[in-house]
């Protein structure tokens, strides 16, 4: 036992050094795994799922057409705010202040941080960095990177940003409550109801829910705190959102599913595709 010891202190170096070396006592293994399931399936479903969804949402936020239905005051939340001069001014709640040029979104004012805010989302970051990066691919996979660095440098120094994202898209997230109530208003001031204003209700609280699922929100409500039983009412709030942030991964893809379906939706019926289907008025 006093050899062993001894000969593993001398060699420390090396056992650091040389992972697959045979004399520390590792295999050799020249196969890229040793996984035999379909390791591959999951990066592969993300990023084509993940590619289509920004393929769409980016021709979306630059047709600048079919965004809004007067009639029932529906509004995508692509084009939410719509704060450029070129937008229709029944869909301008908080006013006009951004050029209308074509290489501009009408709202250009908030695409961005929410954009940041998913890029930065810590569950996001998994899945892309494994589906588009191979960094790596899938656990016990090798990536094909020689070196890394983790989130130490530009870019992925920003995703500290993350954090900041969140105030932003929480203020966003207020905007798209704001719109889904105010559909309930028609053009002429009456009160209507209808199928987009179910699938516009449906998304904003599941937009909320993936929201405040944030890791960065969980921190905030629990951070720094030595004892919950002095802050009952965090606490209450820490264990709900500490629930939904159990489900983070599955609010990330529903929220991008109903975002899809919410525009494609409200475009049919601009477009004049389909008819909405009224419930009241």
């Amino acid at each position: 036992m006093e050899r062993t010891a001894s000969y593993r202190y001398q060699n420390k170096e090396t056992d650091v050094s040389s992972t697959t070396d045979a004399s520390a006592g590792r295999a050799q293994i020249t196969a890229r795994t040793l996984r035999t399931d379909r390791w591959w399936l999951p990066p592969l479903a993300n990023f084509v799922g993940l590619t289509a969804w920004v393929v769409y949402a980016t021709v979306r936020a630059f047709v600048q057409d079919d965004y809004f239905v007067p009639e029932y005051n529906y509004l995508t939340p692509f084009y939410s705010p719509c704060v450029s001069y070129g937008c229709d001014p029944h869909a301008s709640h908080f006013g006009q202040f951004l050029p209308d040029v074509w290489w501009l979104p009408y709202a250009a004012a908030s695409l961005p941080f929410l954009l940041l805010f998913r890029l930065t989302c810590y569950y996001y970051r998994k899945a892309y960095y494994r589906s588009f990066w191979l960094s790596p691919p899938a656990c016990a996979v090798a990536e094909p990177h020689k070196g890394y660095s983790g989130e130490t440098r530009f870019p992925l120094l920003g995703q500290n940003l993350h954090r900041y994202f969140f105030y932003i898209a929480g203020i966003i997230s207020l905007i798209n409550t704001y719109d889904a109530f105010y559909a309930f208003v028609r053009s002429d001031g009456s009160f209507g109801f209808g199928l987009g204003n179910v699938i516009l209700l449906v998304n904003v609280v599941l937009l909320w829910a993936y929201t405040i699922s944030c890791h960065s929100c969980r921190s905030i409500i629990g951070g720094r705190l030595n004892h919950f039983s002095k802050h009952p009412a965090r606490y209450r709030m820490w264990v709900f959102v500490s629930k939904l942030n159990a489900k983070h991964m599955q609010l990330a893809w529903t929220t991008l599913a109903t975002l899809a379906l919410t525009d494609f939706y409200i475009m049919a019926v601009a477009a004049g595709w389909i008819p909405d289907l009224r419930i009241i008025n």
